[in-house]
């Protein structure tokens, strides 16, 4: 049960119900993080915005969800990894593939530095060496890229921590962790 209230599409007033119904026509559902985060529509506002700009970037689909993935692994959101799962299904992504990429893994080599370098950013709070940065680089990311890179890894931070702290219910079919951090 989510530590927070679980606002309804159907009884939100307001903003909420207004960004609640966007996402509702965006999506065909409402999940249930994002009913947590209408609680403040500001908030909610927010993350919709950083998420509509980021998936606009340069970094495909697949590498994003291959972000989203090795992050919450990485930070033991297991709501996380049941949506991106859901999510990296839609977009092409495997199960061998997610598995891998869960690991901070890819079979695709530039995606691969994408997750070494996302997985040392989460580890090291932001402090990467000047080796992983001409590491992702000589993978063939621009600073572009690296600066999507980031940004999709400080997105899912926050949305790790989010359905770490609330506990909000699991509205994906349930992946369990590989591990607990």
């Amino acid at each position: 049960m989510a530590r927070v209230a679980v606002i309804d599409p159907n009884t939100a007033s307001g903003d909420a119900k207004a960004l609640l119904d966007a996402v509702q026509s965006a999506l065909g559902m409402v999940p249930n993080f994002i009913r947590v985060l209408a609680n403040s529509p500001a908030a909610l506002q927010a993350f919709l915005g950083l998420h509509g700009i980021a998936g606009a970037g340069a970094l495909d689909p697949k590498t994003r969800e291959r972000i989203a993935l090795s992050v919450a692994e990485q930070n033991a959101c297991q709501y996380c990894v049941s949506a991106h799962t859901a999510i990296g299904r839609k977009t092409g992504l495997d199960n061998e593939e997610m598995l891998a990429n869960r690991a901070g893994r890819s079979s695709d080599a530039k995606a691969a530095a994408a997750l070494t370098f996302a997985r040392a950013l989460v580890e090291h709070t932001g402090q990467v060496t000047g080796a992983e940065m001409d590491a992702v680089r000589a993978a063939g990311h621009s600073d572009g890229e690296i600066i999507e890179i980031i940004t999709h890894v400080a997105m899912n931070i926050f949305t790790n921590i989010l359905g770490r702290a609330t506990q909000v219910e699991i509205d994906f079919p349930k992946i369990e962790l590989n591990r607990t951090a």
